[in-house]
């Protein structure tokens, strides 16, 4: 299943807006017996292929069907079909349960919201990704009595963004804790103990690793990779045995750090982890509005510093992050999930270039962008370490660069005309570019503004006119 648009040539497919008036295809019978191949996510290492009969898929439906009555109303949702949290809720669960299913994957909110708000009632299918981008953005009064209930998988969600989507929506999210190789073992609202489904039986193992047993799962009982306590009402969850690493021989929780750095008001959320080859400690770090704001105004060594010194009042020297890489969001994928792969490529060098969406341009010649500054660009270590601001002569190589890529791949620098600075470009500003290209005059004319008010601007002269190289 996919929306992508361009298919492997070796892919048979079917267009689902092409058999729109097609004839019924009759009943037909699954072999319980056959099995499908789903992946992993690679949150914590390569993707692994995992097998799964169609008579396993089935149990697990039929313990959501009763474990959550049918209410109606199609299912819409923001994961991937592909994987096994998608496959079951957001089409086989509604497919058994004759629901209208909601084809397309809404990656955004606004996307999401307002697709529907086309339906009288609808259930959500969503990432704790997603549910932490509603935020303000959530059209609560709209929303309100439709949604009949949200579910969310694929990583932790904070207990204060299930309260705030709780407070405006009327409905908790259902959170949902499983694995692709054990399917869907339990569930909670908030910050309640996690509830075994109907059928699934947990206990632990001398490690304290949580054990599952289930309809759904080949082996008699499975061993998962979190540590768990047993509570009553269920089981909380202590963090994943596979995320504490040793640093000179000492054992480091990662999940203790993650959650002593969420807890200091400068973050959102933080993954500490471990870079290839690398033994030392690296934190990614999303900062709150009160964290852009120190980061704006004293700059990022004042802000890394204390962040050490706050994780130094519970934790050896040793394991306190020697990185840092400071974000507006954690880089999660569609699924929820942070992969080794996607830290790794975060944990790297800092960036040099800003995030450039295009926008809609006045006419021939010209783009124009939304230029998203980075909280962690590169430059701003030296320009200025106490005052962070995007120097001057980024904002002329990141209009070139566009430009070549975009309006005129021969461009060569040879000078600049009419180059004016009148208001800074700081971490978190999200500036509008606009570039125009004038043939006759073989120069560029690059604008940036804040709002309605412009920061710079000026004329690259191409070297062909001028005889540079």
């Amino acid at each position: 299943m996919s929306d992508a648009a361009a298919l492997p040539p070796a892919c048979q497919a079917w267009r689902l807006e092409q058999l729109q008036h097609a004839l019924a295809l009759p009943p037909a019978v699954l072999d319980p017996a056959q099995r499908l191949v789903l992946w992993t996510s690679g949150s914590s290492g390569a993707p692994k292929a995992v097998g799964k009969s169609w008579d396993q898929l089935m149990r697990e439906v039929e313990a959501l069907r009763q474990q959550w009555p049918d209410d109606g109303g199609p299912v819409l949702g923001s994961v991937s079909a592909q994987h096994m949290y998608g496959l079951p809720y957001r089409v086989l669960w509604p497919l058994c349960a004759g629901r209208l299913i909601d084809r397309p994957q809404r990656l955004y909110p606004e996307e999401l919201q307002q697709a529907s708000l086309r339906h009288a009632t609808f259930t959500w299918i969503a990432s704790p990704a997603l549910l932490r981008r509603l935020g303000e953005r959530l059209d609560g009064s709209r929303l309100r009595g439709r949604l009949v209930r949200l579910y969310c998988a694929g990583g932790v969600l904070p207990p204060d963004v299930a309260e705030h989507i709780g407070r405006q929506l009327g409905q908790r999210p259902i959170d949902i804790y499983g694995s692709s190789e054990t399917g869907s073992i339990a569930w909670r609202c908030g910050a309640d103990p996690w509830q075994p489904l109907a059928g699934v039986e947990v206990g632990l193992d001398p490690r304290g690793a949580l054990r599952v047993a289930s309809p759904w799962i080949d082996a008699a009982d499975t061993l998962t990779a979190d540590a768990a306590e047993m509570v009553e009402g269920g089981f909380q969850l202590l963090g994943r045995l596979d995320r504490i690493v040793k640093i000179e021989e000492k054992r480091v929780a990662l999940p203790m750090l993650e959650q002593a750095l969420a807890r200091h008001a400068w973050v959102t959320e933080a993954r500490v982890g471990q870079v290839a080859g690398n033994p030392r400690l690296t934190a990614l770090v999303a900062l709150s509005p009160a964290g852009l704001h120190i980061l704006r105004n004293q700059g990022r060594r004042a802000l890394v510093d204390a962040l050490r010194r706050h994780l130094a009042t519970g934790f050896e020297s040793l394991a306190i992050p020697r990185g840092w890489r400071l974000l507006r969001q954690l880089p999660y994928n569609s699924q929820g999930k942070l992969t080794q792969s996607d830290f790794e490529a975060a944990a790297g060098p800092r960036p040099r270039q800003p995030a450039a969406a295009p926008l809609p341009a006045d006419g021939p010649g010209e783009c124009r962008y939304r230029i998203d500054v980075p909280y962690d660009l590169a430059h701003f270590s030296g320009h200025f370490p106490s005052a962070p601001v995007v120097p001057g002569v980024a904002q002329i190589g990141w209009a070139m660069a566009l430009a070549q890529r975009d309006l005129q791949p021969a461009l060569r620098f040879a000078g600049m005309e009419a180059l004016k600075f009148q208001r800074l470009l700081r971490p978190g500003d999200t500036a509008e570019l606009t570039l125009r290209w004038d043939a006759g005059k073989q120069k560029l004319y690059f604008t940036y503004t804040l709002g309605d008010q412009p920061c710079s601007s000026g004329r690259v002269l191409h070297g062909d006119r001028h005889g540079a190289a």
